[in-house]
């Protein structure tokens, strides 16, 4: 599960665990013909025929030896925990997770190859199958099977999930709304006697010496600023350059992947990446770097100063981090929040409070099913087994009731937990009963070396956090222009970027222009309309 990805995990339920803390309990058809999917009529004696269920699985290519992507530990816990009480066949249907997307379309236009759950974080993919009638309504099917599905989610996740005031997605809860953080290395500050920069002024005058003086003695390969064609790396800049502005000028300004591109700001942030570019301070190859693979190479290898990111990505155990540090032992590097707009805010964008959409195709026949297997993630501690294996194994309780992961555990325990990310599909992360709990919760998931500095990241993703404002319907303009607005998005930023200084305003204003004949009017016009609905409500 990845997120940026990249970080996924599930809810926690703990209730079965310990005492004294309270914590939440857990990551068409009509209702007569669904209602009569799963059991026998009520006056047979004869046992209840035996139902289906079809679970979209993402396959990220990497299962450990002896295992499968539908054939593992948790598969098979799923199976026997919940398919054989309640007397449904389970099969999990395996789904490439850089296809996902295209892949599921391909699914959905089946009818019948379709899983009966399948699942995407891409708003406007469930925006597009819910305004075409693709999905089926579940408002009263959760009243009579989800009750601890509504429980854990609550009103506010699963109104992301609803079209014109029906449910036709179930949300995944969110533990952690942070996105971003800066981290820079301590060890060249220490060498050239420089305070951690606070501001992007301060900021751009360390990059400056780190160019000029090479404290990492690189050899000439020393990259200030580590760039890649990748929202964690570009965001960040573009934020700390946008104005304060009222909701609606916000949601107006918005366009696709959640940045206000319509506010003057914008551009402001491209011309300083001009700036940096221009002046050899970050990494000249960013073009063409979308997956981040030459600059995962430039950080481990030690030859950046300063980058963002996923908030905790570089930290897991044989991680970015990791890597770095055997190639440099001397490397050290420290969570930093330098950026600031001009009213000294560490200005930054938040996460939506929901994780992916978890659906249930029009087509199928097992929606009873499909919501009975949601219910049953949300009780006791299933999702905790999905998420943390095996008790003594896998992880242990600390003295709050909190697991913590056991480091250096076997080759057969890692295998407790293979895409445990990917199966406990209600939440993003440990939810427990205050935001406090839930942090350390997540924190204990890193290697101990690291908590301190996982808890100075979260900490920093949250300051001056800038939340998301929900639409209370899909943008039509987003869904049919989104894929080409991306691109030309990602096209204006880097030709902008690399244009000669005077020519910096030709080209952005030239790029704009075509961005938004593209598209980009239809959105900002029907986000004004949006926003006026949202009034009238």
């Amino acid at each position: 599960m990845q997120k940026r990805k990249t970080k996924k995990f599930a809810v926690l339920s703990l209730s079965m665990l310990f005492a004294g803390m309270t914590v939440l309990t857990a990551c068409s058809s009509d209702k007569k013909e669904q209602a009569g999917q799963s059991a026998a009529p009520a006056s047979s004696n004869a046992p209840a025929k035996a139902g289906n269920l079809k679970i979209e699985i993402w396959d990220r290519g990497n299962p450990p030896d002896g295992v499968t992507i539908t054939n593992s530990f948790l598969t098979n816990f799923v199976k026997e925990n919940f398919g054989k009480p309640n007397n449904i066949n389970v099969e999990f249907v395996p789904v490439p997770r850089s296809e996902e997307v295209p892949k599921l379309n391909v699914l959905m236009a089946s009818n019948t190859d379709v899983p009966d759950i399948v699942v995407t974080y891409d708003k406007g993919t469930f925006s597009k199958y819910a305004t075409q009638g693709g999905l089926t309504e579940l408002s009263d099917l959760l009243k009579q099977y989800g009750p601890n599905v509504s429980k854990l989610l609550g009103p506010e996740i699963l109104n992301v999930g609803k079209y014109q005031g029906k449910q036709y997605a179930i949300p995944a809860k969110r533990a952690e709304i942070g996105k971003y953080a800066s981290f820079i290395r301590q060890d060249w500050l220490d060498k050239l006697s420089l305070q951690t920069p606070k501001t992007t002024d301060e900021l751009y005058n360390v990059l400056k010496a780190f160019k000029e003086k090479d404290p990492g003695q690189t050899g000439g390969k020393v990259i200030p600023l580590g760039m890649s064609m990748a929202p964690a790396q570009y965001e960040p800049i573009i934020w700390s350059f946008i104005g304060n502005m009222s909701d609606q000028e916000r949601f107006e300004k918005t366009q696709i992947r959640e940045i206000p591109m319509l506010d003057p700001g914008f551009k402001e942030a491209i011309r300083f990446m001009n700036k940096l570019y221009n002046e050899g301070l970050m990494s000249p190859d960013f073009a063409l770097d979308s997956k981040k693979e030459t600059l995962t190479k430039a950080i481990s290898n030690g030859n950046i100063g300063f980058f963002s990111e996923d908030t905790i990505n570089i930290f897991y155990n044989e991680g970015t981090y990791d890597a770095l540090k055997k190639n440099v032992p001397s490397a050290l590097l420290t969570p930093v929040d330098a950026y600031t707009n001009k009213d000294g805010k560490h200005a930054k964008p938040l996460d939506a409070p929901n994780g992916m959409y978890i659906m249930v195709p029009k087509s199928s026949k097992n929606a009873v099913e499909a919501v009975k297997y949601l219910d049953w993630m949300a009780t006791g501690d299933n999702l905790l087994t999905m998420l943390k294996g095996v008790k003594g194994q896998n992880y242990n309780l600390d003295a709050n009731g909190i697991p913590a992961v056991i480091e250096n555990m076997d080759a057969k325990a890692k295998n407790n937990t293979f895409s445990g990310g990917d199966m406990g599909i209600l939440a993003n992360g440990l939810v427990l009963d205050t935001q406090e709990k839930t942090d350390a919760a997540f924190i204990k998931n890193f290697p101990e070396r690291y908590q301190s500095d996982v808890n100075k990241v979260l900490k920093i993703a949250a300051t001056d956090g800038i939340k998301q404002i929900i639409s209370p319907r899909p943008i039509e303009a987003e869904n049919k222009y989104g894929t080409t607005l991306i691109a030309k998005e990602e096209e204006l930023i880097v030709k902008a970027t690399m244009a000669k200084p005077d020519k910096f305003d030709s080209v952005f204003d030239s790029m704009m222009s075509g961005y938004m004949s593209s598209g980009g009017q239809a959105i900002a016009d029907e986000r004004k309309a949006a926003w006026k609905e949202m009034q009238t409500k």
